[in-house]
């Protein structure tokens, strides 16, 4: 399945530069109120992409749905602050889309072991 293995890797991303941006600006504050929202998002993309991909999907999809609300949230504070945070707007973005994209491979018919034959 294609798409799990595209989402692995991109969780993999994810949470790689999640954790490096927590590094860089220095946010490792006690009163950075997205520190265990980062780390938690960061601790889930790694353990979902370690799943084995046959019994990956669910678990990518819980953690991607996770990330998009948590980079979401992130990228309106800043837009409430009047700047543009492109990283988390960027992230925000990448995580919804893996999400629909999960989503949508958990309802596609082909996951059924044999086709339905059609009436007549």
């Amino acid at each position: 399945m294609p798409v799990v293995q595209a989402a692995r890797l991109l969780a993999l991303f994810l949470s790689a530069t999640t954790f490096a941006f927590l590094f860089l600006h220095d946010s490792w504050r006690t009163d950075n109120l997205f520190l265990v929202p980062d780390l938690l998002l960061c601790a889930a993309l790694v353990a979902a992409a370690a799943v084995p991909a046959e019994r990956g999907l669910p678990y990518l999809l819980a953690a991607f749905g996770y990330t998009s609300g948590v980079l979401t949230t992130a990228a309106f504070e800043y837009v409430a602050q009047g700047q543009l945070g492109v990283p988390s707007l960027l992230g925000a973005l990448g995580a919804v889309a893996v999400t629909v994209l999960l989503a949508r491979a958990v309802a596609t018919p082909a996951r059924v072991a044999a086709p339905v034959p059609a009436e007549r």
